[in-house]
């Protein structure tokens, strides 16, 4: 088959006349930083994904091929180097169609076949229940992410696309899907540092999970800023202004802070909705680290700090990648504000994450140590655990961190978990230093 679809022209694909078009985009996209060899190779990947899926449809009626399109145009508008947006093409070939893990390494390369692998379902094997084959299957792919990091990136597009077309599933499987994103795939991307991607897969997710619970709280959060984009805009103005004075250059963006994050704070801190502080939200993007300070004070100066209510992330980032600068103040009339206060490349981190540190031309690894040493932990936590489903436990608690920051005496910190005593801090400083004591 491979040699059959490598052979056809583009006017010869079957299926509907939308392929070209959402094709078109795809590749429009591509071309503003891949070159037109690559951009050749990742169409081709689209001709033999189109000939394997052949007619298939999705549950909403659409042909299948739509899915790994919209797949590769999510990756493609993170700037994904063209073997992987080859793969997103190629991701459900494996499990959904004919094709062997072989025939793709002979028509494309084994890097290609090995990401496809990475995402794919083990169908051939019969599980005790559904949870039994959750874990084998999410086993299979977390192993395949420390391997490349790739795979997981192409997981998070696909089950970002599936949850945006999660209408055309019955209630019961919806709110599943929705509860395993919420649990697994929104807490990865969080880990690694995709905002953009996490805020949506949690908004979605709750949207399917508790839907009157976010019809109510969507229809409460619209309803305060439609009543106060004047104040908003009020704020911003102020703030624009006061920076200005002081002759520093940033730009102001206003935010809305997500549903699923309220509703989480509202149930955690078991508060109303009217007593959640940090519904408004500013974020102030800066040309460095010193400017960053500098706005900080600016911002003390115009509106009164809440006490305990700062944070330097800058200085303490987050484990996964995440710095800025975070102040909860006392606006006009008493409301309160969370300022962001960040630089330019520290914002493109804190939207993208990993993706942010992807190099185009060379090996695909992230630059960044935090996300490299996460996914050595992965495989530390495989080597301890009995099966799929211990391992799939473990992982999800690893991916609700509160991590406490210690300070030896030599100002060198030690990031340790909730609950560790001072024994594990020893132990912490015997491991880490051991190649000097010895």
């Amino acid at each position: 088959m491979a040699s059959r679809i490598a052979s056809r022209s583009s006017q010869a694909v079957a299926g509907p006349t939308e392929h070209p078009t959402r094709m078109s985009h795809l590749c429009a996209i591509l071309g503003e930083y891949l070159t037109q060899y690559q951009v050749k190779e990742v169409y081709r990947a689209y001709l033999f994904s189109a000939e394997a899926h052949g007619d298939q449809r999705r549950a909403s009626g659409d042909y299948y091929i739509f899915h790994p399109v919209a797949v590769a145009t999510i990756l493609a508008e993170m700037r994904m180097d063209y073997k992987c947006v080859m793969a997103a093409l190629l991701h459900d070939v494996i499990e959904d169609t004919g094709v062997i893990k072989e025939a793709l390494a002979l028509e494309f390369d084994q890097e290609i076949a090995d990401m496809v692998d990475g995402v794919s379902k083990m169908t051939k094997i019969d599980f005790k229940n559904r949870a039994e084959a959750q874990a084998a299957n999410m086993d299979k792919m977390f192993l395949a992410m420390t391997r490349d990091i790739r795979v997981i990136l192409i997981k998070l597009a696909d089950r970002m696309h599936n949850m945006r077309t999660l209408d055309s599933l019955r209630i019961d499987k919806a709110r599943r899907i929705a509860k395993e994103t919420l649990e697994i795939y929104g807490p990865i991307a969080n880990r690694l540092g995709m905002n953009n991607i996490c805020l949506e897969l949690e908004d979605l997710g709750f949207r399917y999970h508790w839907p009157w619970r976010y019809r109510y709280l969507s229809k409460a959060v619209s309803k305060i800023y439609t009543d106060h984009v004047s104040f908003i805009d009020g704020v911003e103005t102020a703030i624009r202004n006061c920076l200005s004075k002081k002759a520093i250059a940033a730009i102001i963006l206003s935010r809305q802070k997500h549903l699923y994050g309220i509703y989480r704070k509202m149930r955690e801190k078991h508060r109303s909705f009217t007593e959640v502080a940090d519904v408004y939200g500013v974020r102030i993007v800066v040309d460095n680290i010193d400017i960053c300070y500098l706005a900080l004070g600016a911002i003390h100066s115009l509106y009164k700090p809440v006490p305990g209510r700062f944070k330097d992330y800058i200085a303490l980032p987050k484990a996964n990648g995440y710095q800025s600068l975070h102040t909860l103040v006392m606006g006009p009339n008493g409301v309160k504000v969370e300022i962001q206060i960040r630089t330019k490349a520290m914002h493109e981190v804190a939207e993208s994450g990993i993706a942010a540190h992807w190099i185009y031309k060379t090996v695909q690894e992230p630059t960044d140590k935090g996300h490299t040493s996460w996914l050595q932990s992965l495989l530390d936590m495989k080597q301890g655990t009995r099966d799929s489903l211990e391992f799939l436990e473990r992982v999800k608690v690893d991916l609700f961190p509160d991590e406490v920051y210690v300070f030896t005496p030599q100002g060198k910190i030690i990031v340790l978990p909730q609950g560790a005593t001072p024994v594990d801090f020893a132990y912490a400083i015997t491991h880490r230093y051991s190649h000097i004591l010895i």
